[in-house]
């Protein structure tokens, strides 16, 4: 059975028995299974649509790898601080409540178990750490969606727990419309810098690429104007371009070799694209990823661009920002 008789609110799902810490959880109905790249998922949903679509990538991501799944909704403790009674607090709880079951029911009859859960808290603390008490191995949100006092998300609970997390985050974007069909993917774009942070995302996109049958791009995007500086005023020599682009191609070479000695069945694809003036390595991305057919970005959360981690990686961040297709956000502790 997806759930059974437990709490409906709280830090304990209600699909699984707890039998001690997080790490000594038994699933109810759950055989042991090998440590898979993705072998438990946490799906935050807070009834918007993109959190619908969002599980809909989730579960699909489950069923191919044989991952258990929590479905979690963060009651928001500012949204609890407004409530003037225990009627309305309950409320608040219960409509949560009914969001998570609603999402839980639209997991394929493959993926199994389906953990609920309700909590209350800060949304993006409460979901990492919730992902982290689990040993969660994807995290899958919307880019948009609302609050229990309807904010708007990516710049709010989503970046934040893209900020915070030490798990990997799936982020689809509100344009990839919930249209009920399993999501599949074909195409997987890994772009490169040749920073160890855009190696940690490597593993992640050729397991993907093996579940799905999927052909993999690996794109290196020059950005002469970034590079060049206050040299590149009167033109850059083109020794100085070559080796941008030299490195760039090393770049890419690496990562296709890389999966070729742990994958040699996935088909790879590698290109070397300049940016153009005005647009940077963001708009190179979304651009190769719009011409190619690409549904599925797979980075690393940070790159040689990024002064700290707090910054997230300011390529990342506008790539999640203006992308069409799901982004997998890979930190580089991950």
């Amino acid at each position: 059975p997806r759930s059974v008789a437990g709490p409906r609110h709280g830090s304990a799902p209600r699909s699984i028995v707890r039998v001690g810490p997080p790490e000594t959880v038994k699933q109810v109905g759950c055989e042991h299974r090998d440590k898979a790249m993705y072998d438990h998922i946490v799906i935050p949903v807070d009834g918007s649509d993109g959190a619908t679509t969002a599980a809909r990538h989730g579960f699909a991501l489950a069923a191919r790898f044989g991952a258990s799944v929590s479905v979690l909704s963060v009651v928001a403790r500012r949204a609890l601080r407004l409530t003037a009674t225990d009627d309305e607090r309950a409320r608040l709880r219960s409509n949560a409540e009914a969001i998570v079951d609603d999402v839980a029911a639209l997991a394929p009859e493959t993926v199994r178990p389906v953990a609920t859960d309700v909590v209350d808290g800060a949304p993006a603390t409460r979901i990492t750490e919730y992902a982290a008490d689990r040993d969660a191995d994807l995290i899958a949100v919307g880019r948009q969606g609302t609050t229990g006092l309807g904010d708007r998300l990516l710049g709010g609970v989503t970046e934040r727990v893209l900020h915070r997390s030490d798990t990997p985050v799936l982020v689809v974007p509100d344009s990839d419309a919930d249209t009920g069909a399993t999501p599949a993917y074909s195409r997987i774009l890994l772009p490169t810098d040749g920073s160890d942070s855009a190696g940690a995302a490597v593993p992640h996109g050729t397991a993907i690429a093996r579940a799905f049958g999927a052909a993999v791009h690996v794109l290196n995007v020059v950005d002469l104007q970034a590079e060049g500086g206050v040299f590149n005023a009167g033109g850059l020599e083109p020794a100085f371009v070559d080796r941008l682009e030299r490195r760039g191609q090393d770049a890419v070479d690496a990562v296709a070799s890389r999966i070729g000695t742990t994958a040699p069945d996935v088909t790879v694809d590698t290109a070397v694209e300049r940016a153009t003036p005005r647009g940077g390595v963001a708009a190179g991305v979304r651009d190769y990823a719009a011409t190619a057919g690409v549904d599925l970005l797979v980075m690393g959360a940070s790159g040689r661009s990024a002064l700290n981690r707090q910054l997230l990686g300011s390529v990342v961040s506008t790539v999640l920002r203006t992308v069409d297709v799901p982004v997998i956000a890979v930190p580089p502790t991950s």
